[in-house]
């Protein structure tokens, strides 16, 4: 049977396919789609994504994403410094602050250890969060780490990293519910998660 797209269409569906939930039906109408749109209006697209790949830079102090040295909200004097909270990613940290309930600031560990994948304490963003303790003036640590085995376990490895250091640890209370991800929760779970946190 011979091949009923061009070398160009089947170059463009092939990346498509790359995409997380893109199947080869939905990457068919999406090369379709940009073929059908007016030149400028298809190349904005490719625009962006190459300004995204080279403007867009992990923040020097909580390595949440962002185009300067520092993300908006490390630079933010309203935020009250003195409490940090670690999250996996930087996904994490936006649908927390779409509660609208977060003063404090944060951390990205830039993942989870799991073992299971070859992901150990080294391979995440931890020193960077101990240099920011030892510096002083940190009151808390609120752990947001998923509540699923590999959060759970970060989460208990960072505080027996923290034990020693005076400063109160808490989790987010189990709001969220176990085995999920911070992600996909909604509004009303992740407020009531960052309210209740408790004290490990």
């Amino acid at each position: 049977m011979s091949n009923v797209h061009t070398d160009s269409i089947n170059q463009l569906m092939e990346q498509f396919r790359k995409l997380p939930g893109i199947g080869p039906r939905n990457a068919e109408r999406l090369a379709y789609h940009i073929l059908k749109q007016p030149t400028d209006k298809a190349l904005a697209l490719a625009d962006a994504i190459r300004a995204v790949k080279e403007k867009i830079r992990h923040c020097a102090r909580c390595f949440n994403l962002c185009e300067a040295e520092l993300c908006e909200i490390c630079q933010d004097p309203r935020r009250d410094h003195s409490i940090i909270c670690v999250v996996e990613q930087p996904k994490d940290l936006i649908c927390l602050e779409e509660t609208g309930l977060c003063n404090f600031v944060y951390h990205v560990l830039l993942g989870r250890i799991a073992p299971l994948d070859g992901i150990t304490p080294d391979d995440l963003t931890i020193d960077q969060l101990l240099q920011r303790i030892q510096a002083g003036n940190i009151s808390e640590v609120i752990l947001a780490t998923n509540p699923n085995m590999d959060g759970d376990g970060t989460a208990l490895y960072l505080n027996s990293l923290l034990d020693d250091t005076g400063v109160k640890v808490t989790r987010l209370a189990r709001g969220l519910p176990s085995g999920g991800t911070i992600e996909y929760a909604n509004k009303s779970i992740l407020t009531d998660a960052i309210t209740g946190r408790k004290p490990i």
